[in-house]
């Protein structure tokens, strides 16, 4: 189970990786998570990047990876639910970048569909 569980989440890189392209984006060195948890380091990361969005409650469900740059970003998958009655949550990938200085910065929020990876 947990061989599966790796492998959905290594395509779901795969996926944030693309999505970035598509966003003429620079991409290299991509690192995925060994450990897809979410530590309390990086709860907290993805708390700062996130408190100033209204209207969507983010919750981090896995932490995919992280990409050296001029500090570090990282790719985190979220459940998404907007804050209304009876709303359906969804899942998102939420990239962050942690600057040198320690200030964090949301980079973007892309849509996942597990859809797409369940077709036969």
């Amino acid at each position: 189970m947990k061989k599966i569980i790796c492998v959905i989440f290594a395509v779901m890189l795969l996926v944030a990786a693309v999505a970035f392209a598509e966003n003429n984006m620079l991409l290299g060195g991509w690192t995925a998570s060994e450990a897809f948890e979410i530590t309390d380091e990086n709860k907290a990361l993805f708390d700062k990047a996130t408190e100033k969005l209204l209207g969507v409650d983010y919750v981090p469900v896995a932490y995919l990876g992280s990409q050296v740059v001029a500090g570090t970003n990282h790719c985190f998958l979220a459940q998404a639910t907007v804050v209304a009655p009876d709303a359906q949550p969804a899942f998102k990938l939420v990239f962050i970048c942690e600057k040198l200085d320690g200030s964090v910065e949301l980079l973007g929020i892309a849509d996942f569909d597990f859809g797409a990876f369940c077709e036969f």
